[in-house]
């Protein structure tokens, strides 16, 4: 496997690329990124890895253009999980979306490549309206985000599983639990009109 391309980040904010010895700038950053190319940037000084500060200032142009991809309410629903107990959770959860919607993309052009050739970069209006007035696209899309709901059903119930593990150990934990079975056993008890409906009449004089 060959090695990542290394670029290093000067105090200046200029960049420069190791692998052709010249300084290059966000957008070629941003062309490694969209031609699959695996690099790391350095602080030139420190050697600290830049490389996530770099990849969210591409983001950050990208969403001050004119066609962005984060909502305002799904940027606030991210922040309110920066210190929650399901931020680790929540990273893992949006990563595999992204992979599975992007796995999804990827073999819906390749099976376009296969059948009418090389096809050309549709503008992003393009894909709107193929996404939004083609049923068989969409239903596809809304099939990997239901697996994604799946997912979090799953992870939901897997942390129930992990919690009861987690308090089993202390006292008292499982009494619920006890209790419950124990009801579940315990022989139902009568009706008050069936009991009553039982007791022979008294006999008239």
């Amino acid at each position: 496997m060959a090695s990542p391309r290394i670029i290093k980040k000067y105090p200046n904010r200029r960049l420069y690329d190791t692998e052709t010895s010249a300084y290059i700038t966000l957008a070629e950053v941003k062309d490694l990124v969209l031609a699959y190319r695996e690099f790391l940037v350095q602080d030139a000084k420190t050697g600290e890895d830049l490389t996530r500060a770099i990849l969210l200032q591409i983001i950050l142009e990208e969403e001050s253009g004119g066609v962005p991809m984060f909502s305002t309410g799904m940027l606030a629903n991210i922040i309110r999980y920066y210190g929650h107990s399901m931020q680790g959770l929540m990273g893992s959860y949006l990563e595999r979306s992204i992979h599975t919607f992007h796995e999804a993309q990827k073999r819906f052009q390749e099976q376009a490549t296969s059948l009418y050739g090389e096809v050309p970069k549709a503008p992003t209006e393009a894909w709107s309206q193929i996404m939004s007035g083609t049923p068989p696209i969409p239903a596809a899309m809304g099939g990997y985000l239901e697996k994604g709901a799946q997912a979090v059903i799953d992870m939901q119930e897997e942390l129930r599983r992990q919690a009861l593990k987690l308090f089993s150990g202390f006292p008292y934990a499982n009494a619920g639990e006890e209790a419950a079975a124990a009801a579940a056993k315990a022989p139902a008890a009568k009706p008050a009109r069936a009991a009553a409906a039982k007791k022979p009449r008294a006999k008239k004089k």
